[in-house]
């Protein structure tokens, strides 16, 4: 019997061809609602979307034979993955589809809120001739401000350097080389709002980068500064932009996406010299027809091969690997979350090294998961396939090296990854019974099962140190699922790993890094 597909937002009709010459049975249905789309779910072997589909929990408890949900776009917010990979259900996306397009939507929404165009426009199709009232500026010789400097920040910083702009570019995974190979001049954040005429936003939505801009930031720009966002909602803090745009503080804003949406009523609505556009970033002719294609190709290709390509919650891998590489995979990525939740400063260096029998597996899959791993904290739309490109981009240098068993465990792998200021390694291995163990972190030997959060503790070897901790958390009602130490010698520098049933408060963080003996503590996901 042949797969059955659903397509239930808008795509070219290019996609539907591909899937028909594939022999793939194929239902257009546009506009679901969530009990539509729950109704029929079941029926469907693979779900093809835009943004307005959200498969959520509920939904996909009740895809029964849902295998893949292909995502024509970058973004996959509105898939819940979690959800997904719990019902085993892939979740691609085509993450090269629409750079240049959104990049491109970006610097015109700059040059539009430079000469103040839509409300020139609006005036003169009223009738009026206010000549003198939109005196606009020139964007040559103005700093651009990009934060965010992966493949379309990098497109949009390019465009900024042909209009002859000053780029300066605040990103964690930009390397200095990397940054001169592409023309910009590498800065912190405070020192980009300080400098930047205007500022445009290319980061993914995540925890460190919610309200990336907001009041305090605002007040560091320069007075008259311009900023453009279509990225993500969320980056900006709606309410202290609006207080800046009604102060004069800045000097306009340009938004192609909004915390809520799609917005109805915003507080950004009607403010003075704001552009808005309805999340069409992605919206031209050429990005439509890329993304439906690939989206289409890569849908069909795994369900009649067995192939994954462009996975958000799996590695690339062909049907015949499969098998074997999955919790290997799974080792390689979460050693790689791991090194990513704690590094602080700019990437420039990720080394795998595998010993034993993975080094004869296809090592490019698991590297390409791991350096996905130590990416994802910090760019949540990142892929298996897009993962080394992303990095290579920035000029981190990806290195991988085999060697024959040794040791107590005979076949791991080793992550080590190097910042600006630090190096870090983690090591693990996969048990009999399939799942992954850390057996080393920073070179010292320990062996931990990786929870769904977790605690990472670096202290010293003190007594006391472990009931301080436990009263810490017993306060705060968290329950220790696993406890884990580590220590280079009696007295010295330890490790400690708790696995525990709920993610700590910012304040009980901080009251377990008082704690007397500890050196740094992190929350860790996986």
């Amino acid at each position: 019997m042949a797969p059955r597909v659903l397509i239930s937002d808008k795509l070219s009709p290019l996609a539907l061809k591909i899937f028909e010459e594939r022999g793939i049975d194929v239902d257009v249905k546009v506009g679901l609602d969530k009990e539509e789309l729950l109704e029929i779910i079941g029926d469907y072997d693979g779900l093809a979307i835009r943004s307005a589909t959200k498969p959520n929990e509920k939904i996909l408890a009740a895809a029964k034979n849902l295998k893949v949900i292909g995502r024509a776009g970058i973004g996959v917010d509105n898939v819940d993955i979690k959800a997904a990979t719990a019902n085993g259900v892939i979740v691609m996306n085509t993450p090269f589809g629409n750079s240049i397009t959104t990049a491109e939507h970006a610097i015109s929404m700059m040059m539009a809120l430079a000469r103040q165009i839509p409300e020139a426009n609006a005036s003169t199709h009223a009738g009026k001739w206010e000549k003198s009232k939109f005196m606009g500026v020139e964007v040559t010789g103005k700093t651009l401000g990009v934060i965010g400097c992966g493949n379309i920040g990098s497109i949009a910083a390019e465009r900024g350097i042909g209009l002859k702009m000053k780029v300066v570019a605040f990103d964690p995974f930009l390397t200095a080389e990397r940054a001169i190979e592409i023309g910009v001049e590498k800065v912190e954040l405070d020192e980009l709002f300080k400098r930047a005429d205007f500022i445009t936003l290319h980061t993914p939505l995540t925890d460190k980068t919610k309200n990336i801009i907001d009041a305090d930031a605002i007040e560091k720009m320069k007075d008259g500064v311009r900023i453009v966002n279509c990225a993500r909602g969320g980056l900006v803090d709606e309410d202290a932009l609006r207080a800046g745009l009604d102060s004069g503080k800045v000097a306009g804003a340009a938004f192609d996406v909004f915390a809520s949406e799609p917005a109805k009523e915003n507080v950004l609505f009607n403010a003075p010299n704001m552009i808005c556009t309805p999340h069409l970033g992605a919206s031209t002719d050429e990005a439509q027809v890329n993304v439906a294609v690939q989206v289409a190709e890569q849908m069909s290709d795994y369900l009649l091969t067995g192939a994954i390509t462009n996975a958000i919650n799996f590695p690339s891998v062909s049907a015949e690997e499969a098998p074997r590489l999955r919790p290997y995979a799974q080792l390689a990525e979460q050693l790689g979350l791991f090194a990513g939740q704690l590094i602080e400063t700019g990437l420039k260096e990720i080394r795998v090294e595998f010993v034993g029998d993975i080094g004869e597996m296809n090592t490019k899959t698991l590297t390409a998961a791991a350096v996905c791993g130590v990416m994802r904290p910090q760019s949540a739309d990142i892929n298996m396939v897009s993962a080394t490109v992303n990095a290579q981009e920035r000029g981190i240098v990806i290195e991988e090296t085999k060697r024959g068993a040794e040791g107590a465990y005979g076949c791991y792998m080793r992550l080590t990854v190097k910042t600006e200021r630090q190096e870090r390694s983690v090591a693990g291995t996969v048990f009999s019974d399939g799942k992954p163990r850390i057996i080393q972190v920073r070179g010292i030997n320990m062996e931990a099962a990786l929870d769904n959060e977790m605690l990472y503790i670096e202290n010293t070897d003190k007594p006391g140190f472990i009931g301080a901790l436990g009263t810490v958390l017993g306060k705060a009602n968290t329950n220790i699922a696993n406890f884990n130490l580590g220590r280079e010698e009696e007295g010295g520098n330890a490790i400690a790993l708790i696995g525990i049933d709920n993610r700590v408060s910012d304040e009980t963080l901080d009251a377990v890094r008082e704690l007397e003996h500890v050196v740094d503590a992190k929350r860790l996901s996986f």
